[in-house]
């Protein structure tokens, strides 16, 4: 992408940015709105700048029914992709809210904080996400605790989702909430399949610097993502936190392969012009995990 190229797209997002911000922050701050359509159309409007296109397949909770959705976690554009979907917000490490521009999408998304250095953190972000599951929100919680390099799924955490299930318990007085795991994947980029050494300029984890990753994702071309969302586990008062996180671990594996081997529909999401159905992250390494 030129230099003109690109700092067209930068003015057009920071448009976009000024026209959408403030309206939203009015309606969250003084109406007390928990969502508007303002940060669907700003990652929407992000995608398109940057080439990015966008399927999915399975069924996502439906509107006002209360989720805690379990992604795997592969780049900062996960945030992006996934908020373009529908109305949602994301629990993420604390350290975020200081980082240039990733700030300012999360900030979109009503993203939860987490200190992970501060005792009580748990509890106290626990009591935020039952706040929001119980008004029937979904919340989406990076399960790995951290980015990988796309080419195996780090263990799911388990602490977050047996404590939400507390604070929504206390919330509303529900006995049950939705676990949904969710699988997101970057299989091809300029039309052809991503291949292992190829997945550094997509992923971003470790002590990649930020600005470097961001050229290489603006010069590499387009981009295909699939998300799926797997089948729905119910988490009630007896389940065991640990086995349904294994369990949504278990799925989003599964739903990986899934993308890998092509299987399955896909439905065009919102926004950007979809992908082909043929999908290729690389089967046997994602089956190997």
């Amino acid at each position: 992408m030129s230099r003109a190229g690109l700092t067209i797209r930068v003015a057009v997002l920071a448009l976009a940015f000024l026209v959408l911000g403030p309206p939203h922050w009015v309606a969250m701050r003084l109406l007390g709105r928990r969502s508007t359509v303002a940060p669907l159309l700003f990652h929407r409007t992000f995608l398109w700048l940057f080439s990015v296109r966008v399927t999915q397949s399975g069924t996502p909770p439906d509107s006002g029914e209360a989720a805690l959705v379990l992604a795997n976690h592969v780049s900062w554009l996960d945030i992006v992709v996934i908020g373009s979907l529908r109305p949602l917000s994301f629990v993420a490490k604390s350290e975020i809210a200081g980082w240039p521009v990733i700030s300012l999408l999360a900030a979109l998304q009503r993203t939860i904080y987490i200190d992970r250095q501060r005792r009580g953190a748990t509890a106290t972000v626990s009591a935020t996400m039952g706040h929001r599951l119980a008004g029937g929100e979904l919340v989406v919680l990076f399960a790995e605790g951290t980015t990988g390099d796309g080419n195996r799924l780090l263990p799911f955490r388990s602490a977050l989702v047996g404590a939400a299930r507390a604070a929504l318990r206390g919330e509303a007085g529900r006995g049950r909430v939705r676990l949904q795991p969710m699988a997101i994947g970057y299989p091809r980029r300029n039309g052809l399949p991503v291949v292992r050494s190829e997945r550094s300029e997509i992923a971003w984890y470790g002590d990649m610097e930020l600005a470097p990753h961001l050229a290489a994702f603006v010069n590499g071309g387009p981009i295909d993502v699939h998300v799926a969302w797997g089948q729905p586990i119910a988490f009630e008062a007896t389940t065991d936190r640990k086995a349904a996180t294994a369990a949504a671990e278990a799925e989003v594996r599964a739903t990986l392969q899934g993308i890998a081997t092509g299987r399955g529909e896909t439905m065009p999401a919102p926004g950007p012009r979809p992908a082909s159905p043929g999908l290729d992250l690389g089967g046997p390494e994602i089956a190997a995990v």
